[in-house]
Parts: C-alpha cells; structure tokens; sequence
C-alpha cells in the first residue's frame, strides 16, 4: 500500500472525509464525530481555545461548544451525559460506556507507591475518608472548596508533588483510582463528585474485565480511531504498555479484526481496521490544535504527511521555529501550512503571529482557504477581527486574503 492510500484510510477513520453539518450541528453530529475520535483530551493551555473544543471544530465547523459542556458535565434523565472524565491519552475525556475498559488502570493506580500521598496521609490518618465524606456531603466540589470545609486538616502543609496542598494529591489520587470522579468543571476547575452519581447503574454495574481483555477492546478502539496504524500508533492511543499491546494486537489479527499490511516507507507493519474505508479522494479543510489526536503521535503525523511537528510552548521564545502554539492547517489530503494562533478575548482579535506555508504549497490557494477557515475560528470563539503578524512565508498572502 502506498503512504497516499494510508493517509486518506486516517483521514476517514477520523472524520475528515465526511462534510460539515451543513446547518448548525446538534447533539447527533457531536455523537458522530466522538464515534470517529473515541475520546478528547483534556489540557490547561487555553491560549486559542481548550484542546477538547478544538478537534470538534475541526470536524463540525462552528458548532454550540455547550453540546459538548452539557455532554461531559450535565446530566439530566432525558439527555445523559455521554462522556466522563478519566486518564486516557492522557487526561481525557471517554465515553461512559468505556469508564470499565480503564478500570484495570484503577486498580494498578491504587497497586502503586505514591510518596506524596503516603507522606499526606502521613501527615493527615483521616484525610482520605475526610475528603470522600465531604464530596458526598457537598459534591460536586472544587479541591479548594475541601480545602476550605476541611479546615485545618486540608491545608495542613504542602505536598512535595508540584506544591499541591494534602488535599488536593488525595483528591487526584482518589480520582486515579476510580474512587472520585469529575461531576462538572467551573472554568476549567475539576469539581469532584462520587461515580455513582455520574455514572449510569449499568455502567458501573458491569462486571470487571482482567488487564488483557481491556487492552484488547482499547487496542480495537485505537485501531479503528486511526484507520492504519503501527503497533506503536495502537499503543499510544491510550497508553498501553507495550506487552499488552503486542498481545492485544496479536489476538485481534487472529480473530480478523486487524489486517497486517505494508505501507511503503514505513519501516515497521501496519494494521489496517476491518471497518476502515480508503475514499478516493478527501475533500474540506481543518485547523488542527497541537491535542488533536489525527497528530498527536507525532512520528506517525510525519509519516503520512511528511510535516515534522513539535510544539514549542516549553521551547524558550528565542528558539522556537515556529510559535507557541501553532495549528498545522490541513487542505484536502495534505498538511499544506501551519499557524501560531493566540485569542485575544481583550481586544476582540485571533491573532496570528506567524504563519507557514509547506514546501510546494500552492500559496495563493492555501492563503486563501486558510483565510476563511481562520474568519470562521474567530467568528466560533466571539471574536471580531483576525490579524496577521509578520513572522512566515505566508503572513503577507494571508493578510491580502482576509483583507
């Protein structure tokens, strides 16, 4: 198989292929592109918009980010939250139905040694119970709203794991282990509640499956999110650890739900899903943040795009190439330019510090499509205006496009 077959094989395991919602898209074309990705993650850089929102806009154009809030926080008896928080791709959010399939990961959290939360327990015998106590009393509740009902036992000290307070690491520990979850969020503040006024009964109810049958189902997952994908890709999906993957791999090409295959310049073997589609040919466009998983594993971005990706947020600012936090921008089948994009909520403006085009872009067209899709971010996140600086190849035909 050749990489342009390969890529459009992702490309459709992913979403891309399909057109947006041509009206404003509801709750049924969220559920279909969460069917595509599986799971969402989760993380604190709020520069252009939170790593969760951004894919879905990336597939749904300018959709109601309150679909996806009331999703994932709100649970009412005729709509039920369909996802729930939980370490996944790293902090992630699942569907509900998938909380059993990381349970084995619950338990090898709490088979664990975690020396900031011996030493807080240390410290504090009755913490723990403390803290489940209170959520159950006052839940959903921020760490430091325990902080302040727990009084002097909450705040006693400061654990040594990032300077977090006693108890906010028994908070994070008990949500590791399966014992807290996330009720909602107040901005971004993770308000804890107990699963089993989160979770469905059924789900919860589910009998628990061992280490390898859980990896097998996460590694089918993995496998039909990305369409093609190496044993490593599979893997890092959601983290697996390499044994279990291999043998999860193994048993699911004995029972035909993965295909070995050659892609050509790849140096190790690919397994192509059962259900995974090669279009002839993807259409549309896409900002891509640096969370999205069609590039998060970025060794597999530069082999079916040939686009070597890193984000620089922790690269000092005099040595980054291109930005702080920069968007490739997928035209069709191909990454053709990349963008440093920064929401500034004060002045009403998406600014685009930078922008690049790739090696044999078509530049006028490129400029061009990125305009508009960059006039469409803005107008989703309430912003007025666009402006373009002055770093990249592409900032001058960018700023004569959207003028």
């Amino acid at each position: 198989m050749n990489v342009d077959t390969a890529r459009r094989i992702a490309l459709a395991a992913q979403g891309f292929a399909e057109p947006r919602p041509s009206g404003p898209p509801t709750r049924r074309h969220l559920q279909r592109a969460l069917r595509r990705t599986k799971l969402l993650q989760l993380d604190s850089v709020n520069v252009a918009v939170r790593a969760h929102y951004a894919p879905l806009f990336s597939r749904l154009g300018a959709y109601d980010p309150g679909l996806l809030d009331e999703a994932a926080w709100t649970h009412r008896a005729s709509r039920p939250r369909l996802l729930v928080e939980y370490w996944a791709h790293e902090a992630s959010l699942v569907p509900v139905e998938d909380w059993p399939l990381l349970r084995w990961r619950m338990r090898e959290y709490a088979a664990r040694d975690w020396p900031h939360v011996r030493a807080a327990v240390e410290r504090s015998p009755q913490l723990v119970d403390e803290v489940l106590t209170a959520v159950k009393d006052l839940g959903p509740i921020g760490a430091g709203g325990l902080e302040r009902a727990l009084g002097d036992a909450g705040r006693r000290g400061k654990g040594t794991w990032w300077n977090r307070s006693d108890t906010k690491v028994v908070c994070e520990y008990l949500f590791a282990v399966g014992e807290l979850t996330t009720g909602s969020r107040k901005g971004f503040e993770r308000l804890y509640d107990l699963p089993e006024r989160v979770l469905p009964p059924d789900v919860l109810g589910q009998r628990e499956l061992d280490a390898a049958e859980a990896a097998r189902e996460l590694v089918a997952r993995s496998a039909e999110a990305l369409g093609i994908a190496t044993e490593t890709d599979l893997r890092d999906y959601y983290r697996l650890g390499v044994a279990q993957c291999r043998r999860a791999v193994a048993e699911l090409v004995e029972e035909g739900v993965l295909e070995p295959v050659e892609v050509l310049g790849w140096r190790h073997t690919a397994y192509r899903h059962v259900a995974a589609r090669a279009p002839r040919r993807v259409t549309g466009r896409a900002l891509l943040c640096p969370f999205d998983p069609l590039v998060w594993e970025r060794s597999r971005t530069e082999r079916l795009f040939d686009f070597f990706y890193r984000i620089e947020i922790y690269v000092p600012a005099a040595k980054r190439v291109h930005g702080y936090y920069v968007f490739p921008f997928l035209l069709d089948e191909r990454l053709v330019a990349r963008v440093d994009l920064k929401a500034d909520r004060a002045a009403g403006v998406l600014r685009v510090p930078g922008a690049f085009a790739e090696p044999g872009a078509d530049v006028g067209r490129v400029a061009d499509e990125l305009a508009g899709e960059l006039r469409l971010m803005a107008e989703w996140l309430g912003l007025p205006d666009v402006a373009v600086g002055e770093r990249g190849d592409l900032a001058a035909p960018l700023r004569a496009a959207l003028s």
